[in-house]
């Protein structure tokens, strides 16, 4: 009895460990793992065991900036069960990575883009264990292109970040509830084009197509949108010619 009490405060509860085959990912790639359960001091039982994508989004309102844990994806591992004392359950799980799943290695000091999977012990009554496993983002291709696109018009990434809402253009639109911008500033004496101060690029990825939207903040003209959609298989030279019709 009062192991069962001291199981629902969370002291000598059941355990949660997920363990990621790797920590890398492009955004929508193919991520595995297994969950490793270990029974407390009594039996529990185990409403369902949830696998939740999550990243941090800013949240704009009136003069304040807060920071929330946005779920991007969420997927259920397993149905309910019973987890006798000090059991051992080994799950082995599968699932693809968000299209939209904000991307975390980049080349700024300012980057508050942050990816994580977290696994959560559905158990009634009871403090719910939690595991939170880091997940490192890298661009694709043609994102990488982009990016090296800006640096060679004179334009280098001062800040990337994430914040709450959708992301709407002519042709494309965001559908997770958050969206990346990835800002740009002209650096060292200016860029090849001095009228635009900064340009913030976001990216919307589709099995065959990266758009982008592209918000402008020119010194004559204030500031404006802009969009392009490329195959993912664009070479370089095409997307750094986008880039500078663009921007010229």
């Amino acid at each position: 009895m009062l192991k069962n009490l001291f199981a629902r405060i969370g002291v000598g509860a059941a355990t949660v460990d997920t363990i990621l085959t790797t920590e890398h990912f492009l955004p929508g790639a193919r991520v595995e793992g297994r969950i490793d359960v270990k029974g407390g001091d009594a039996e529990q039982e185990i409403s369902a065991i949830t696998l939740k994508l999550m990243t941090n989004a800013k949240v704009e309102s009136d003069d304040t900036v807060s920071y929330v844990a946005h779920p991007l994806d969420q997927f259920q591992v397993t149905e309910a069960f019973t987890l006798q004392p000090n059991e051992s359950r080994h799950l082995d799980f599968s699932f693809d990575l968000h299209s939209e799943t904000p991307i975390t290695v980049l080349d700024t000091h300012n980057n508050q883009c942050r990816v994580w999977v977290e696994t959560a012990l559905d158990i009634d009554f009871s403090v719910d264990p939690t595991d939170r496993d880091p997940m490192h983002i890298h661009p694709p291709e043609a994102v990488s292109h982009f990016i090296r696109a800006m640096n060679a018009c004179g334009y280098g990434m001062v800040k990337a970040d994430v914040e709450t809402g959708y992301l709407r253009a002519h042709n494309f639109q965001s559908q997770s509830g958050c969206y990346q911008e990835i800002e740009f500033r002209p650096a060292g004496f200016g860029s090849l084009f001095g009228n635009t101060q900064e340009a913030e690029l976001s990216f919307i990825l589709t099995p065959d197509t990266t758009h982008v939207l592209i918000e402008l903040d020119r010194t004559f003209a204030g500031e404006g949108y802009r969009e392009i959609s490329v195959s993912n298989h664009a070479s370089y030279s095409q997307i750094e010619a986008e880039i500078k019709r663009l921007l010229g």
